[in-house]
């Protein structure tokens, strides 16, 4: 007996299936914007959660200043400083 979420390569969902997948993965991702995800990422720098930090930064492109900015700690940004592409 194959379930539904059993899909061979080359099978096609139908419309109500891709639709109900789709959905579920736009609820998982919330809506977020620059200037929350830096706000969010200097949280996650003070409290040293440094991998939520480094993917906030990656995923946004962010830079040392912004986060400094914000009110990140010298220190913190300092020891994740291999992040920053243009730094």
């Amino acid at each position: 007996m194959q379930h539904y979420w059993h899909f061979q390569k080359g099978d096609v969902l139908g419309k109500s299936k891709t639709r109900i997948f789709r959905k579920g993965i736009t609820d998982k991702l919330p809506t977020i914007s620059r200037h929350e995800a830096i706000i969010q990422a200097t949280k996650f720098l003070n409290s040293r959660d440094f991998n939520d930090a480094k993917r906030l930064i990656e995923i946004f492109g962010l830079s040392a200043e912004e986060l400094l900015e914000e009110g990140a700690s010298y220190e913190a940004v300092k020891s994740i400083k291999s992040v920053f592409n243009n730094e």
